[in-house]
């Protein structure tokens, strides 16, 4: 029998939750570097390839083989600027969350580029061989607009849950996410937060989502969502 929601059957212009974690819960991320390696991925695949620079460099006469070679690399790369937004995400130690919108079906293409190359990587660095990944990905479509934000506030309060810590206390979390760009400290090109941002008011405190995000934030919540995900 398939695992829970790892049977995925796409909706184009629709929203998911996607997430994995390492085989036998092992770390997936053992350094910053490597919460940065995951994220550049991420940020190439959906940001748009910049093929006419690309040709430069390999037609320039004076460009190195390497740097020929990068850019190579990259034309070759697959590219889902136009078909997937990043709507929010979290990295942690041995698992990590996705909620994107995809507006045509290549969910399964995304992700198994995404998850393969990554683990080439980690790899390569840590001088280890096999899979990295417990199995396939899981993907949970999102079926109405009341899952949409709480999903987001889950995948936003995960990092804050799993370090101890209080709502007010998030930008202590040594754990990436999107949430630093939902409370307006920092904006990143490829993160589509009015999917979310747009439900709540920018000049209304009392219903901001930073308000949205310690209302009901009951952290043993979280933490049996996270069981129910088969994460902890």
């Amino acid at each position: 029998m398939a695992s829970k929601n790892s049977v995925k059957i796409y909706a184009s212009d629709a929203f998911y939750h996607l997430y994995n974690r390492g085989v036998e819960k092992r770390q997936i991320f053992l350094d910053q570097q490597d919460y940065s390696v995951f994220l550049s991925y991420l940020q190439t695949y959906v940001s748009p390839k910049d093929v006419q620079s690309l040709y430069a460099i390999l037609s320039y006469n004076k460009t190195s083989p390497k740097e020929k070679d990068k850019a190579l690399k990259l034309l070759r790369l697959k590219n889902y600027h136009s078909q997937i937004n990043i709507v929010c995400y979290a990295l942690l130690p041995n698992h990590f969350h996705l909620l994107i919108r995809q507006k045509d079906a290549v969910l399964n293409s995304f992700m198994n580029s995404l998850g393969t190359r990554y683990a080439m990587y980690f790899n390569r660095k840590y001088r280890r061989k096999g899979v990295l990944f417990q199995d396939v990905y899981k993907a949970v479509l999102v079926e109405t607009d009341e899952q949409l934000l709480h999903l987001s506030r889950y995948i936003h309060l995960n990092p804050i849950h799993a370090e101890d810590l209080s709502v007010d206390e998030w930008e202590k979390t040594s754990f990436p996410s999107s949430l630093p760009d939902y409370l307006g400290k920092r904006e990143t090109h490829w993160i589509f937060k009015d999917h979310i941002l747009n439900y709540f008011s920018k000049t209304n405190p009392y219903i901001s989502y930073e308000k949205f995000l310690g209302v009901t934030s009951d952290l043993s919540k979280i933490a049996k969502f996270a069981i129910d995900l088969n994460l902890e």
